[in-house]
């Protein structure tokens, strides 16, 4: 790829007239007439403030690295494009925004037509546009590339592109620059790669940062970074007050998960306009949004698991006004902006006050008044667990994977190195990325290589961070718990020297809202939370780069071994049954007989599962047999429950108990928590099937229900299926109380 990046002088932009002489006077006018197109004034009388002004003037005339720190709506995306519009007039080359998410860049291009600013963006969902983009650029036809973070280190952007691109900018934006720094609550390993750009950057090429979520010491670090490079002059910072005028804070106490949809059900009407409703989870986000339109409201769900064009889709239906909500999780915290947000309400708290503060600031943006309620959950606490077993990986993890990478004679993939280390994908890859930011490591075509630099494990600063997390979470419960102003309150968990009381919150001006739930909502939504029965998809590939770690198994599992779809009760993460099995399954929980209430909803999922789409009650061709058995699988952290729930689906079923899948001697009780090829390796001869239940699965001539008490990656489930079908069952039907994660 060889690109040639013009400064393109001006094109687009609208001819202001400027010249390197202008009088302050003529450039503060100049940029008002941006403003006016940026906002739609036909009048010409929009007109930046003064703090604005400032930074555009910083940017423009003084060429310095800014960081503007400001609350949401303040009009920070108004300062770079308005500084875009005066440099490229001046001739100066266009200008990169590095911005984090894809409905946040879709926001910006829109923004950057109507102050007549042409924008182009290159990110993970428009690949098939990129060698257009990169024309266009070139050819001095684009005034603002927008750059999602993770293409910083891509191989061919960063070794062809980015060193062009850095020498030709005019200006670079780095949005929600506090994902730069992991002291704050969303680092990004990528946003580190801005180091690189930054010091490559020609003298007298201005920098802008902007972020709504920063305290002292996320600001200072930020700041920091943006004076590297060379420069000789410490990075200007412009700091406001983040009041929310606009915001009236609550927090409702509602007594179970049936009460808050309850509750959300019987007023989401009276909420203003249209707005979000944030869940903590990819499943509650469903689950919600499920209940809510079966009760007839509007409303669409928006995770990280949702398709871009279902994205898309979602987000303009509620800038459209066209549903009432988008039930959400953090995969739409920075990365929408609707000015006139009526409402944001959070099912479950987030971890950190900090972003809280990020997410409630989407709304009131451009109303007088919004309304922001927490409604906190019994789940909340487990799931900020969970979230925190995915931080940095402790030092012998990290050492095993540098030596793996070393000691290979070429480039690694992840797949290829998943097998090889004891990290799941997703993690294994933001480690990744610090290792490179750190320079251990160096991405490159085909994969990752070794750098041989000498690299040490910061134990102090991951420690302190890790305590910096549990510091936030425990101020999220005081947030919840305050008894004074709820405003005040954020604005000092980010340093804010104005916090002051707001006299809107329900603690200053007393609650808007009642606890008070209808009957019927709320009998609508125990019945929802009560119904149990998750699909459990079986194990249908091998994971990739087995035989590297002495397994020949690899491609498609065959489908003489493999599970059927099988059945679980619920998902730990749901805000229902979730909420009723985590006490059963996760520490510190003491084993014992199933309760009969689960059992009994075990009893319903069986039932449904018979009479349902691919059921074995069904009349129709090709459906799986009835079960003419059951097999439980060894425990040895909770055997009374699995043993007593095989039990009691044998005894009301009517069918035989047919033993248990146990654990060969010296084998562990459990696989490690880890990615699917190292539990496979965990797995693979520690599982036996026993010569009694052999010979019973084979004279029982059918297909069993294979019991289990939960399942994350599903393979402990796949390797006693494929035991099982060897032994001669004729199907195996996966029945678990939860599926985790």
């Amino acid at each position: 790829m060889d690109v040639r990046f013009s400064t393109g002088g001006s094109h687009g932009v609208g001819a202001i007239g400027l010249h390197g002489g202008m009088s302050e006077e003529n450039l503060r006018a100049a940029a008002d007439a941006v403003l006016a197109r940026l906002v739609g004034d036909a009048t010409g009388t929009a007109r930046l403030r003064t703090d604005q002004w400032r930074a555009v003037e910083s940017l423009v005339v003084e060429r310095r690295r800014t960081l503007v720190v400001q609350r949401t709506g303040w009009g920070k995306s108004a300062v770079y494009f308005v500084a875009t519009a005066l440099l490229r007039e001046r001739g100066e080359g266009p200008t990169v925004i590095v911005s984090p998410l894809l409905a946040l860049m879709r926001n910006q291009v829109e923004a950057a037509e109507r102050a007549g600013v042409r924008a182009r963006t290159i990110n993970s969902a428009n690949t098939e546009e990129w060698d257009t983009v990169h024309a266009e650029v070139a050819a001095g036809e684009v005034d603002v590339l927008l750059v999602s973070p993770e293409r910083l280190n891509n191989p061919d952007f960063r070794d062809q592109v980015l060193p062009e691109l850095a020498a030709t900018t005019g200006l670079l934006v780095v949005d929600e620059a506090h994902c730069i720094s992991d002291w704050g609550h969303d680092f990004r390993p990528d946003y580190r790669r801005l180091r690189t750009m930054l010091a490559e950057l020609p003298p007298g090429v201005p920098v802008l940062a902007t972020t709504a979520t920063a305290n002292a010491r996320v600001t200072a670090d930020v700041a920091e970074q943006l004076g590297t490079g060379g420069t000789g002059a410490d990075a200007l910072v412009l700091r406001g007050p983040l009041d929310r005028e606009s915001l009236s804070l609550g927090v409702l106490r509602l007594p179970d998960a049936a009460h808050r949809l309850a509750w959300l059900d019987g007023h989401l009407h009276r909420l203003p306009g249209s707005g979000i409703v944030y869940t903590l989870t990819v499943s509650a986000a469903e689950e919600v949004a499920a209940f809510l339109r079966q009760r007839g409201h509007t409303v669409a769900s928006y995770t990280g698991r949702t398709e871009n064009a279902d994205r898309e889709a979602a987000e303009a239906d509620l800038l459209g006004n066209r549903v009432k909500a988008l039930v959400a999780t953090s995969a739409l915290g920075m990365g929408f902006d609707k000015p006139d947000l009526g409402f944001v309400v959070h099912l479950g708290s987030p971890s950190s006050p900090i972003a809280y503060y990020q997410q409630v600031g989407r709304a009131g943006r451009g109303v007088e008044h919004a309304e922001v309620l927490l409604l906190p959950g019994p789940e909340d606490e487990a799931i900020w667990r969970y979230f925190a077993s995915l931080a940095f990986p402790p030092e012998e993890q990290v050492r095993r994977t540098l030596d793996v990478l070393a000691s290979a004679d070429r480039p690694l993939s992840l797949p290829a190195l998943e097998p090889l280390v004891e990290l799941r994908r997703s993690r294994l890859e933001t480690m990744l990325k610090v290792l490179d930011v750190d320079g251990a490591v160096r991405r490159v075509r085909g994969g990752w290589v070794s750098t041989g630099e000498p690299w040490s494990y910061d134990t102090e600063r991951y420690a302190w961070v890790a305590r910096q997390r549990e510091a936030e979470q425990h101020a999220m419960k005081g947030y919840a718990a305050a008894s004074g102003c709820r405003m005040e309150f954020l604005r000092r968990q980010l340093d804010d020297p104005e916090a002051a009381p707001c006299g809107r919150c329900d603690n200053c001006a007393g609650p808007r809202f009642g606890t008070d739930v209808d009957s019927a909502a709320l009998e609508a939504a125990r019945g929802e939370l009560k119904r149990p029965g998750v699909e459990v998809e079986p194990r249908r590939m091998w994971p990739t780069g087995l035989p590297a770690i002495g397994l020949d198994l690899k491609g498609r599992v065959p489908p003489g071994e493999q599970a059927a779809p099988g059945r679980a009760l619920g998902r730990l993460s749901d805000i229902g049954w979730g909420n009723r099995l985590r006490p059963l399954l996760e520490p510190p929980s003491q084993d014992g007989p199933v309760p009969d209430d689960v059992a009994a909803a075990v009893v319903s999922v069986l039932a449904d599962w018979a009479r349902g789409p691919g059921g074995w009650a069904s009349e129709e061709e090709d459906m799986p047999a009835r079960p003419v058995g059951v097999v439980t699988i060894d425990s040895r952290s909770r055997p009374q429950l699995v043993r007593s729930l095989g039990e009691r689906i044998a005894a009301v079923g009517r069918i035989p108990l047919l033993g248990t899948v146990e654990y060969a001697d010296g084998a562990p009780g459990h696989a490690p928590r880890s990615n699917s090829a190292q539990r496979l390796r965990a797995l693979h001869g520690a599982l036996t099937v026993p010569v009694p239940l052999e010979k019973a699965v084979e004279a029982a001539g059918g297909p069993v229900l294979l019991v289990d008490d939960f399942t994350e990656t599903g393979w402990t489930l796949a390797v006693a299926a494929r035991l099982l079908r060897r032994a001669g069952a004729q199907g195996v039907m996966p029945l678990v109380l939860a599926v985790r994660g």
